[in-house]
């Protein structure tokens, strides 16, 4: 079978090459100059340091399968994210643990008794919230919202919270011990040369071509027995709507 892919993404790139080890011939078309996707990294010519060029992608999570599948390509060198925030004039662990809720509130709760405090200060008059600021009212009340998520959900999202959907925050983050690990997943870690390089392995198959610069259109559909497109949706429809 003749396959086309629009992205060389991470997800195109595990597609491409399980495809192409069963024996199918992949073309993959990149718009940009590199494969990766927003996972692309370089390493800084005077420092040596590796940089996420989009922003820090850290990998994470439970599935050994998955794990064991990305070790296959590149060494992971281990990663914990560990997130401060600074408010009120002093720096607070993220996601809201014990620690951050006695440091903020100038307590010195155990687990049972940070979690009835904050219980005290939920809106429970807010019984079906319809958006993001109800749904953090809701949860953990007025003073951890204004100082925790309005501020950052202002400048990740560039509208105001309360147009926000409430799913966006379905489970508050909040933990009632002194974990300080953003994540919960056994696996966490980064790619000890970067992600570019990765993906790049990961295609390395002669199954599997690649072209960089070259954009998807609809009108290459005919030309292959199946497509999968990761690009944006409404840009495969030229943004007619």
């Amino acid at each position: 079978m003749f396959i086309g892919m629009a992205g060389a993404g991470l997800s195109c790139a595990v597609i491409a090459r399980d495809l192409a080890e069963q024996g199918h011939k992949i073309e993959i078309f990149e718009r940009r100059s590199h494969v990766a996707g927003n996972c692309h990294t370089e390493r800084d010519a005077n420092s040596g340091v590796m940089v996420h060029i989009y922003g820090p992608h850290i990998f994470h999570t439970d599935d050994d399968e998955v794990w064991a599948y990305v070790n296959r390509f590149m060494e992971f060198k281990p990663y914990v994210n560990r997130v401060k925030a600074t408010t009120r004039g002093q720096v607070f662990s993220l996601p809201i643990n014990l620690h951050t809720i006695n440091q903020f509130f100038g307590k010195t709760f155990n687990p049972a008794e940070a979690q009835a405090f904050i219980e005290q200060q939920a809106d429970l008059s807010i019984t079906d919230p319809q958006n993001f600021e109800e749904q953090a009212l809701r949860f953990v009340g007025r003073d951890l919202y204004e100082a925790f998520f309005r501020g950052y959900t202002l400048k990740q999202w560039g509208i105001d919270p309360k147009e926000l959907p409430a799913s966006i925050l379905k489970r508050l983050p909040v933990r009632f011990n002194y974990n300080d690990n953003y994540f919960f997943h056994r696996h966490q870690g980064m790619p000890a040369e970067g992600y570019t390089q990765m993906v790049e392995r990961i295609l390395d198959h002669p199954n599997i071509k690649v072209s960089l610069g070259a954009d998807f259109t609809r009108d290459k559909v005919d030309q292959f027995d199946h497509v999968f497109y990761s690009g944006p949706v409404d840009g495969f429809y030229y943004y007619d709507l």
